[in-house]
């Protein structure tokens, strides 16, 4: 092959790259989300209203195995959300709270669990469906006073699910 060929068939790949890219189809999104109102620590921590590390930058990726009980998901890099004295803003609210969730990339969704104080408060079927862009609940919390809210996103084709930790004072 003559040197002007090899020039043409280089020239010609790198044009046609970005056209192969957008053309064919893309792998499945991974789901990513977090509940943006009332802000979550990591709303809060992607907002600078709190100092934060890693998670000032991808708020949406605090997943985790399904079952756990953690604001971090058990991710190391984000244990400062676990942090209770890290100077979290703290919510006003009415025992009844809407939960919104904002979702970068949806996923397939079995149920969404709300706790406070490890006692469940909330469940809302998800009907195996990919959710909208935004989700909302209402929550009922069982008392008045400052306490934490975990939300749990679980996602219905992994064994993974997203954490979500809301600082309310219910009046």
């Amino acid at each position: 092959m003559s040197l002007r060929r090899r020039i043409a068939a280089v020239a010609a790949g790198v044009l046609a790259a970005p056209l192969v890219t957008v053309v064919l189809p893309s792998a499945p999104a991974f789901a990513h989300g977090y509940i943006s109102s009332p802000a979550s620590r990591q709303a809060q921590c992607a907002r600078n209203l709190v100092p934060c590390g890693d998670i000032k930058w991808e708020p949406q990726s605090v997943e985790g195995p399904k079952g756990l009980r953690s604001c971090n998901g058990g991710v190391a890099r984000f244990a400062e959300l676990n942090d209770n004295n890290k100077g979290w803003r703290v919510a006003s609210t009415g025992r009844t709270v809407t939960f919104n969730w904002t979702f970068t990339a949806r996923h397939a969704t079995a149920n969404y669990e709300y706790y406070v104080n490890g006692q469940r408060v909330g469940n809302f079927s998800g009907n195996n469906q990919q959710p909208p862009a935004t989700v909302s609940h209402t929550v009922t919390l069982p008392s008045s006073g400052r306490q934490t809210v975990l939300a749990i996103w679980n996602i219905s084709d992994t064994a993974n699910a997203f954490y979500s930790c809301v600082d309310v004072n219910a009046g």
